[in-house]
């Protein structure tokens, strides 16, 4: 057997796929890698893993993905595609093949519509406040629905939130890399309510390793999905998830005529290091500790007259 048959032979999709995604696991959160190697697994390796993939053509990768096209699943065709080429580059990358024939097979299928995530606009604020105010649910939901406005962070970093990760004299909450969905720390200026808000869970989490515990298994960090049942209970079906507090936030700033670039740090939409080079270290934290506070303090105006577990003048329950 020649050099070029054994390698024809080993480098098939599959095995190709398997060294590129050792590489892309590294990048993302265990939960999204989980999800990438799934889609792939029923979505593209049983009509691919076992061809050559030097001999992988854009029809027989479109053939591979049209059923799931004709279930109407557009946003799942659209990620595999993505997937696919991602994996078609490396091999490019690494010499096993000299050009990707992927590239333009997304023109081959319908594009999903783009669907925000539902949100509220900001005058219907002190709705949400007032109705948290009032919704039967347990304790640590209510002051991890709090924590996820205030700090405006995604759903999965609110639940993993570390007591070991907040430093109390600086006033921040350092997330590590692993924990952002982008794969970079990020710090999160804490304002007086957010301390408030630590103040009052303590006493029910301030021994374990995760503010937020779960509720089955105390060691353990809740989970991703709780907020997001609980502001359904509230009456929010369909009109707000846990990640659209974000949209509130970002467009309540906007608004207001802060900076859109710190703004954007903020949300851990873009490097800190980009915003930095505008600014020294100083005066960057101090624009984002401005931030922070403003937007705390809205939100305590807006709960006037509610019970806020992360008002700073609120009475704390015995």
């Amino acid at each position: 057997m020649s050099l070029q048959q054994k390698e024809r032979i080993e480098n098939t999709f599959l095995s190709i796929a398997t060294k590129w995604f050792k590489l892309k696991k590294a990048e993302v959160t265990p939960d999204y890698a989980i999800d990438i190697w799934r889609s792939l697994e029923l979505h593209a390796f049983s009509e691919l893993g076992k061809y050559p993939i030097s001999e992988i053509t854009a029809p027989i990768a479109i053939k591979a993905v049209k059923p799931v096209a004709e279930k109407g699943s557009l946003e799942t065709v659209k990620r595999v595609n993505q997937r696919m080429n991602e994996i078609m580059n490396y091999a490019v990358n690494t010499g096993i093949i000299h050009s990707n024939p992927l590239i333009g097979i997304k023109a081959a299928f319908e594009k999903p519509k783009k669907q925000n995530m539902p949100s509220i606009k900001p005058d219907e604020l002190p709705n949400l406040m007032q109705a948290l105010s009032i919704a039967s649910i347990k304790i640590v939901t209510r002051h991890l629905i709090e924590w996820q406005l205030h700090t405006m962070v995604r759903p999965g970093e609110a639940v993993k939130a570390r007591w070991a990760e907040i430093d109390f004299n600086a006033k921040l909450w350092n997330i590590p890399a692993e924990t952002m969905k982008k794969k970079r720390p990020h710090s999160v200026p804490l304002s007086g309510q957010v301390l408030s808000l630590l103040e009052s869970i303590k006493p029910i989490s301030g021994h374990r390793e995760y503010i937020f515990p779960a509720d089955r298994n105390p060691r353990g960090h809740a989970n991703e999905s709780t907020a997001n049942a609980a502001i359904k209970r509230m009456g929010y079906k369909g009109k707000l998830v846990a990640h659209g507090l974000r949209s509130v936030a970002s467009t309540t700033l906007n608004e207001q005529g802060f900076d859109h670039d710190v703004i954007e740090a903020a949300l851990a939409h873009v490097d800190d290091n980009e915003v930095r080079r505008a600014y020294n270290r100083a005066d960057y934290l101090k624009r984002r500790t401005k931030i922070m506070d403003w937007w705390s303090n809205h939100i305590e105006e807006c709960s006037t007259g509610n019970f806020s577990l992360s008002g700073t003048q609120h009475l704390k329950a015995v």
